[in-house]
């Protein structure tokens, strides 16, 4: 039987009604909500389950001012008043988790650890699929977003995720938006502009 459509009110919270956000109203982000919504987010689909992404909750004050120095000069003032700024990495060597995550396809990992731009591709694909639906899932529970470019992905690097295989993707602005420093809504393309139906 299938699926039942979601309401009007779902859609319109989920992407209608949903904005980008640049100010926030001073309500705490708890551990508990993030909690719940990592494992919300984290059910979407990747290719061979593989699940790349990797997030840091940035919320202390000392981890904002540790970002400051890479964001550009027009984000700053936004995350650092954001309750919580979402660092949406993923990690090179997801496959090393295969054994846990795909286990009925033993020796999945071969699919993608013999050549780095193959692991490169599924892990930025896989990861920025999972940033979307982290969005989604956090407009789903109520919360605001406010993802952005405009940062030094080299210094974000540096400072959260020196040593590692994992490199930041984009940054997404947590918590609960204050409606009057939302911009005009832009136009999308129209269907015949951005679709085919072959």
């Amino acid at each position: 039987m299938p699926q039942q459509p979601l309401t009007q009110s779902a859609l319109d919270q989920l992407f209608l009604q949903a904005r980008t956000h640049n100010t926030w109203q001073d309500i705490p982000v708890p551990d508990a909500l993030l909690h719940r919504l990592y494992e919300l987010f984290r059910m979407g689909p990747t290719a061979a389950n593989s699940c790349p992404a990797r997030i840091v909750f940035v919320r202390s004050l000392e981890a904002k001012e540790k970002l400051a120095p890479a964001l550009a000069a027009g984000n700053l003032a936004k995350t650092m008043a954001a309750p919580v700024t979402a660092i949406v990495a993923y990690d090179l060597h997801f496959y090393e988790k295969l054994d846990q995550l795909f286990p009925n396809a033993p020796g999945a990992r071969s699919w993608f650890d013999y050549d780095e731009q193959v692991a490169f591709t599924n892990a930025f694909r896989g990861g920025t699929l999972q940033g979307a639906y982290l969005m989604i899932a956090a407009r789903a529970l109520g919360l605001d977003c406010g993802p952005m470019g405009g940062f030094d992905n080299a210094k974000v690097d540096e400072l959260f995720f020196a040593g590692t295989s994992i490199r930041s993707n984009f940054l997404c602005n947590l918590g609960y938006g204050d409606s009057t420093g939302v911009y005009p809504r832009n136009p999308r393309l129209e269907f015949d502009q951005a679709c085919s139906i072959a």
